[in-house]
């Protein structure tokens, strides 16, 4: 498949970098040599220098013949205008990076869809919508939902309270069989598992269940979770992703907005229009305390920068805060999250980077998402018509040990299929795979 990437920032250089290892045809087109030699130097790419937006450039790029075009420098005008070119010289699918608010209503994309932008995306946009998500489950570091919530992906820390530490997957399985769940990643230290009904669980493991919505409040139970309700929540940082968040939490939650900037406060506030600007300095914990830091139920620390957004989450735990969510710009920092000790890290490239994956995936994808600090997915495919995926159980399929399938959405009944079962046209199907078997799982179920 071939693939040209206008923008070679933190989420270009990142898709290309997870793309090349899938041995695709990538071209990445960026104005900076410097940053195209560091895209050559780590990765099987073919670079082109200029601006994306010019014919010249995109001719020189071969987007005529691209199966997909993806727009993502720090110009959402570029992308627009590299987006709308691409598609007239015959790329087949086209995907725009976009800052503008009103550009994501419906009726402008619709616009913009038959000006030859396929699909929009807003990082900013996409991780506001993340963080209300975590705070809807708060007892979990992450939450991804199929077919709208039928079935969900949650992954959970197990800490000192959870009981079944020490208890091997079978053995929970055998405990609490009432509720059906299946426990498909775990993430150790640096690695990530395929957990086994004879894997034994420890604290400070990382795990990831497919659940139904109906039984995320037992599960989180069982790992020794409470299921406390968010009401006041503290953000922290006046960025576009704070002001974007603070929309969208503020007809839900009391929202209380911490930024030291008094001429950036009074801009913000005439953006919101019930959420409590503060102009106080965040990196100071007495003034948080004396703006309710003790009376809020969770705090998102939003800044540009990484560190003063951990340190904020962790004065935010000190002084008895449920709930931390801290954006962070490096992505190394979420492998390290469960030894950091903020209850969840998010990064807003790999968040986009997620949702433009499920255009370049092949087969009939539904959805995508990726395991926080693993460069694992979780892909769910529909099946179209009856081949060999229905005419053999699941353990004769050729699936490699290093995927499984965890769930089967078969019209609204939700199942956790064993080794015997058998698909069947029209499921929905969500395997979980390491990079090394993302192209084979693929193939399986084109």
């Amino acid at each position: 498949m071939k693939i040209v990437i206008a923008g070679s920032g933190d989420i270009g250089f990142h898709i290309a970098k997870l793309l090349a290892h899938e041995n695709q045809d990538i071209i990445l087109i960026d104005t900076d040599e410097d940053v195209l030699d560091q895209a050559r130097m780590h990765m099987d790419v073919l670079t082109v220098k200029g601006d994306a937006s010019s014919l010249e450039v995109l001719q020189e790029a071969g987007v005529d013949k691209a199966r997909l075009v993806i727009a993502v420098t720090t110009s959402e005008k570029t992308n627009i205008i590299t987006a709308i070119l691409a598609k007239k010289m015959g790329a087949r699918q086209t995907i725009a990076r976009v800052s503008t608010a009103e550009y994501l209503s419906t009726e402008q994309k619709e616009i913009f869809r038959e000006l030859g932008v396929d699909s929009i995306i807003s990082p900013q946009q996409l991780a506001a919508y993340e963080v209300l998500r975590l705070l809807e489950q708060c007892s979990l570091s992450d939450i991804f939902e199929f077919e709208d919530g039928k079935m969900s992906l949650i992954g959970i820390l197990l800490d000192d309270s959870s009981d079944i530490v020490n208890m091997t997957i079978d053995e929970v399985d055998r405990k609490y069989d009432k509720i059906p769940f299946k426990p498909i990643a775990l993430l150790r230290g640096h690695q990530t598992l395929i957990p086994n009904s004879n894997t034994v669980l420890r604290r400070s493991d990382h795990i990831y269940f497919l659940a139904q919505n109906k039984d995320i409040k037992s599960l989180t139970e069982i790992v020794g979770k409470d299921n406390v309700a968010v009401k006041n929540v503290m953000i922290i940082g006046g960025t576009e992703i704070a002001l974007k968040t603070a929309q969208l939490l503020e007809d839900q939650y009391n929202v209380i907005l911490i930024d030291k900037d008094k001429t950036h406060c009074k801009t913000l506030v005439k953006h919101l229009h019930s959420t409590l600007v503060v102009c106080a300095d965040a990196s100071n914990l007495n003034e948080l305390e004396e703006e309710g830091l003790k009376r809020m139920d969770a705090l998102v620390a939003l800044t540009d920068n990484s560190e003063s957004n951990i340190i904020a989450s962790l004065m935010a735990e000190e002084a008895g805060v449920y709930k931390t969510i801290a954006l962070v710009s490096n992505a190394h920092y979420i492998r390290l999250s469960q030894n950091i000790g903020v209850d969840t890290l998010i990064n807003e490239k790999l968040i986009a980077a997620n949702n433009i994956f499920r255009f370049v995936r092949k087969g009939n994808v539904e959805a995508i998402t990726s395991v926080h600090g693993s460069d694992a997915e979780i892909i769910e495919f529909r099946i179209t018509k009856g081949n060999r995926v229905t005419k053999h159980p699941i353990r004769d399929l050729h699936i490699p040990s290093s995927a499984v399938v965890g769930g089967v959405l078969r019209g609204d009944e939700c199942i956790f299929p064993n080794d015997n079962f058998q698909l069947e046209k029209e499921d929905k199907v969500i395997v979980f795979a390491l990079p090394e078997a993302i192209s084979a799982v693929e193939k399986i179920f084109r």
